[in-house]
Parts: structure tokens; sequence; C-alpha cells
């Protein structure tokens, strides 16, 4: 059985507030009676709003974060940027040093409760078919920006909380997050400006590449926000995993397109994805590819068990939100989930592919 709430949790602060996982959780959090004030943080300012959230501009590199947090009962750590993955300091300078900020200016704040956005890509490299559970290294992927990142980060609050016990920590590590209004930036993310969205049909997808180690685990962003919300009021503490079933392998893909798989070896596809890459025609590194291939399929049983949670949505769900996002050129009113940049594609492709946040 989950661990009852607390009456503590009524105010809440959300870092990263517009981005994929923070709109939801703002969203989750405005319809918690329980919750009576949402301080919504983002490096850029958001078009909507309600009488119970407070958006204020904030970069979490440079701006006064103790400031922000005084008053309220929980921090939630989610800001975060992929891009310029040719610009490793830059990312460095907001992932980690942002969100060490967080973690400290939390402390200094008086607030009781952190829970930080982690990831799958936190983890080392797991066994094949057989899943594993929070207490797996979390060591990443060390050649992946995105990984490392996650898991310094993991590090990090390994000697954060003996330091401070009276913090209560929790750590998300979700599996791909997917919904439709986030599906315009995840292309403009991974995919870049040359990707057509009608691309994306049955028709036009007749094979795909069985690779091995191909197997990732998704889950639709309204889920992982449910996550947090409970996280919020309960007295939990630790690290859960966050993914619905089924395993999305190259098998389930073509089922879902009716299409084929063909078995094939990794390095053909990986050099083309470094040619793009090299090219600036994609703004995903392959290094992020080579990390993926290595993810471990997680046990969500600590997840059920101990927080309660249990996802609405499978991950075909999640993948058709994603894909149906896509197609119909989906967004959401904050400034990183607008389904079309300043000048469109040609914009996306005059500012630099990858380098568009």
């Amino acid at each position: 059985m989950p661990e009852s709430a607390q009456s503590n949790g009524s105010r809440v602060a959300v870092v990263g507030a517009t981005g994929n996982v923070g709109t939801s959780v703002v969203d989750a959090l405005v319809q918690d009676q329980e919750v009576t004030e949402i301080r919504a943080l983002s490096r850029r300012g958001a078009t909507w709003s309600t009488p119970k959230v407070q958006w204020q501009r904030t970069d979490t590199s440079e701006d006064d974060l103790v400031a922000r947090f005084r008053g309220v009962d929980t921090v939630i750590s989610l800001s975060w940027i992929f891009q310029p993955t040719r610009d490793p300091v830059t990312t460095w300078r907001n992932n980690v040093h942002g969100t060490m900020r967080v973690f400290e200016a939390a402390v200094e704040a008086g607030v009781s409760n952190l829970v930080y956005g982690s990831s799958v890509a936190a983890y080392s490299p797991g066994p094949t078919g057989e899943p594993i559970d929070e207490q797996w290294p979390t060591h990443g992927w060390p050649g992946a920006a995105y990984a490392r990142e996650k898991a310094y980060l993991e590090r990090y609050l390994d000697a954060f909380e003996p330091r401070h016990p009276g913090t209560r920590v929790v750590r998300m590590r979700p599996g791909f997050i997917f919904k439709r209004e986030s599906a315009s930036q995840q292309r403009r993310l991974f995919a870049g400006p040359f990707l057509p969205n009608g691309l994306v049909r049955p028709e036009l997808v007749p094979v795909f590449p069985d690779l091995p180690g191909l197997r990732v685990q998704l889950v639709h962003t309204a889920d992982v926000a449910e996550a947090y919300r409970l996280a919020v009021h309960s007295s939990v503490s630790g690290a859960f995993n966050l993914a619905a079933d089924p395993v999305v392998d190259a098998a389930r893909l073509a089922d879902f397109f009716g299409s084929r798989t063909a078995r094939m070896p990794v390095w053909p596809v990986r050099c083309a994805i470094a040619a793009a890459w090299n090219l600036r025609l994609v703004p995903a590194s392959p290094h992020l590819f080579d990390a993926v291939l290595r993810l471990p399929i997680m046990s969500t049983q600590r997840a059920r068990d101990v927080l309660g949670w249990a996802p609405q949505y499978s991950a075909t769900d999640a993948l058709r939100a994603f894909v149906e996002g896509l197609r119909h050129r989906e967004g959401a009113a904050t400034p990183p989930l607008v389904s079309e940049v300043p000048g469109g594609r040609a914009g996306e492709v005059a500012t630099g592919v990858g380098r568009y946040q």
C-alpha cells in the first residue's frame, strides 16, 4: 500500500514549468485541491495562467533561487535543455550547475521536500532481458552528454542527502515521455527541420530496422505528472522508475505502423546518424543514439507499491499521442512547446540546427 499523504506540500515551486513534463505537472497541481499555491519558474515566460499559479522568469544558473523558494513546502526540479549538443559547456551550465543551485537553494530556503526529475538515462547498461530496480548503478553512458549530466546529478544527490537529512528527496527516473502537445518540440530537439510531419504515416514507413539493443520504455506525460503530484503529498523518499507497458522494440513499432522489420547491424545506422549530425542536418548526436541502445529495462514495482502510482496510458498510447501530435503539428502556449518557432522550418535552419531551445 502507498504511504499516506501529509498535510504539507500545499505550496509548490515547479522549476522548468514550461516544458513537456513541467506543463503537465502544473496542470496536475492546479487540479489538486490540497495545493494552494504554485510558483511556476522558467527561463522564458508563459502565455497562460490560473489564479493558483504565479509565473516567474528564472535562470537557475544565475538568479536568486532562495528568494523564489521561501515559503514553499516542495520544490520540483525539472529544468533541462537538450541542445546545443555541440556545446556541452552550455548544457552543463544549465543542467548540472543550475540544478545543483536548485538543490542547495531549496535547503537554504527551508524547503522540506525536493523532487528531482532524473531519467532512465542515468542508469548504467543493464542485463539483457532482466528488468532492473532502483538499486541498479547510475553511472549513465559516458559518451552521451545527457546521460553524463543525469548520472553526475545522481552522484551529487548521493552526497547531498546525508548532509541534509531534514530534506526529503525523491528522484523520478522515467523512460521516454510523450504527449501530443510536446511532439513538435521533440521533433525540433531530436529530428530537426528536415523531417516532414507527413512522413510519419503507416504507408510511408514500410520497414523498421531491427537493431541489437533497440528496446525502449515509454510513458505518457500525464502519468509522469501524476507521479510528481503523488510525491508532493507523500512521505516517501528515494528513487522511482516510471514506465508503461509494453516495452517497445522494432517488432512493436512495425506492428504499430503496419509494416515489417528487417534485422541489421548497428553500424550503418550509427554512421548515417553521425554523418547527418556532422553535416548539421539533425540536432541529436550519434552519442545519444549509442546511449539509447544501452538503456536497461526498468521495473516499476516500487512506484506502484510505495508511491501508489499506476500509469493510465499504455506505452502504445504514449507513442500514438506523439505520432498524432507530430502529424497534426500540435503544440502548447509556452515557448518550448510552440507548434512552430519564428520563421518555421527555415527559421530552425537559419538559427542553426540544434541550437533552438
